[in-house]
């Protein structure tokens, strides 16, 4: 559940009955129209129906989360657990506080939102509740409202403790641990009275609670690696997003340049575009001009933007539904790549293109660093910047090599959908040894990253750092790479940079 807020004592509620009378009154009545259902509807009910195929007979908790407080009576925004936006099909800010129980039954499972709904205005939560009341934050929707919209049962919260507390001992019960501590707690204080109940009488089954909860989560996490059509949908829809996102940023870069505090200019007017066409940012900017591109996560932001720099974006917009883009891009400042930006940038373009053509059904997910690894130690090979004795298949050689990865540290890919890092819950067979599937979606996102205090490679090369990155979806027949309107070629990203300054201009 939420957490608590520190009470403010000098704040006070007119509390007599003559007041309470009048807010209550002169209220026009509210609409009937039922809720549309939500087009997303027709998906999670399939995502149900597989999910407790695989627990027949078990009681299934997946809790919405609470809010977080950032300081004093002030709340982060809300963001549901993926896996409970995943059951839902909830996006937004939507719904604090609220679980997702799935009952078992003789033909599978109900399911059934327990949430908190509309307030009655003759309630003091109505006028007096700055977190939850309709003056301050708004109407939320009714039981009816809810069942309308997404095709389930909808029961109040106060409800709740009582439906997961139905036939203690007889119903194996697991819950998403890291959604809500206390509803984890709720079951873990279930638990344990059944266990001594049945301890009592013998009965004990011996299983830890802990690992039913995992299995749960590591399901969850790997029924989202192959997206189904509405997933899909939402992904191009992000992705579209992002890219006009980006054009924003190309028409902006002289002024990021003149204004100082560039990257956080960057960060303001990607942002700017990823709240009015989604939800927001699907992840912190990282927007990394000169050396600071050589720092992966550079979320910061507080760097100045000069002309002859390089800036790489990773950023993406998250739709209304949650689901994310992530896009790299590498852009020079003024236009134009230096001699030795275009060399770089070439040979990251090289291993980018080697990683996408390993991306097809039938292939592991780990065969996509694989290729574009291997074009990266090779081109540091070339250049003569690994170490005397050290070839492509030394540097290769994970137990004994590994050099390369001075200059490249992480990962080719990663799975992308409701989470930038999606499906991180998944068992090692099912990701990293997995196989490619039509309907995944995978990142391909090489990169070259020479810090400006690195001694080991030539003066030219220092402070550059080049990423690309793209978001690609698994195909019947091969991949489609979502993202590929964007300009990826060295040539490529100076024209979209002159178009876009002339279109603007």
């Amino acid at each position: 559940m939420s957490e608590k807020q520190p009470a403010a004592e000098h704040r006070s509620k007119p509390t007599s009955a003559q007041f309470r009378s009048f807010v209550a009154s002169g209220w026009a009545p509210r609409p009937d129209e039922p809720t549309p259902r939500e087009p997303v509807a027709d998906h999670t009910g399939a995502r149900r129906d597989e999910l407790g195929a695989q627990f027949p007979g078990e009681r299934l908790v997946i809790p919405a989360g609470g809010l977080k407080v950032r300081s004093n009576d002030c709340d982060y925004v809300f963001r549901p657990h993926t896996a409970f936006a995943h059951q839902t099909g909830l996006g937004g800010d939507r719904e604090p506080d609220a679980v997702l129980v799935l009952e078992p039954t003789e033909e599978g499972h109900e399911a059934t939102i327990y949430f908190r709904p509309l307030a009655g205005r003759d309630t003091e939560e109505f006028f007096g509740d700055s977190r939850y009341g309709e003056f301050w934050v708004g109407a939320r929707p009714r039981l009816e409202d809810m069942e309308s919209e997404l095709g389930i049962a909808a029961r109040h919260i106060d409800e709740l403790k009582d439906a997961v507390s139905k036939d203690a001992g007889e119903v194996t019960v697991r819950v998403v641990r890291d959604a809500d501590a206390e509803v984890t707690a709720l079951i873990d204080e279930i638990r344990q009275q059944t266990a001594q109940t049945q301890q009592q009488a013998g009965e004990e089954d011996g299983r830890d609670r802990h690992d039913l909860d995992d299995e749960l989560a590591r399901t969850l996490s790997t029924q989202r690696l192959v997206k189904d059509d509405f997933e899909v949908d939402q992904m191009r829809a992000a992705v579209t997003a992002t890219a006009r996102g980006f054009e924003s940023v190309i028409a902006d870069l002289p002024d990021a340049v003149r204004r100082g505090r560039g990257e956080r200019w960057v960060e303001g007017v990607f942002g700017l575009t990823a709240r009015h066409e989604g939800n927001g940012v699907g992840y912190d900017s990282i927007c990394a001009a000169g050396d600071h591109a050589t720092t992966l996560h550079w979320i910061r932001n507080t760097g100045e933007i000069h002309d002859g720099d390089l800036l790489l974006l990773d950023a993406g917009v998250e739709v209304d539904a949650l689901y994310t883009a992530d896009i790299t891009r590498t852009f020079p400042v003024n236009g134009r790549f230096s001699d030795a930006q275009r060399r770089v940038y070439n040979a990251v373009y090289a291993a980018q293109e080697a990683g996408l053509a390993a991306v097809r059904p039938g292939a592991t997910f780990a065969d996509i660093h694989a290729a574009a690894i291997r074009v990266i130690a090779q081109t540091l090979f070339d250049w003569g910047l690994l170490p005397d004795g050290v070839d492509v298949e030394a540097t290769l050689d994970k137990e004994t090599g590994q050099y390369h990865r001075r200059w490249m540290v992480h990962g080719t890919s990663h799975h992308l959908g409701l989470d930038v890092h999606d499906c991180a819950q998944a068992r090692d067979e099912d990701y990293m040894q997995g196989t490619l599937t039509p309907g995944m979606i995978v990142t391909v996102e090489p990169g070259l990253y020479f810090k400006a205090d690195d001694e080991l490679i030539p003066q030219e090369l220092r402070g550059i750092g080049v990423r690309i990155e793209d978001d690609v979806l698994v195909t019947a027949t091969g991949h489609e790479n979502l993202s590929a309107a964007m300009p990826r070629t060295s040539a490529e990203v100076e024209d979209w940079i002159s178009r876009v300054w002339a279109e603007r201009s």
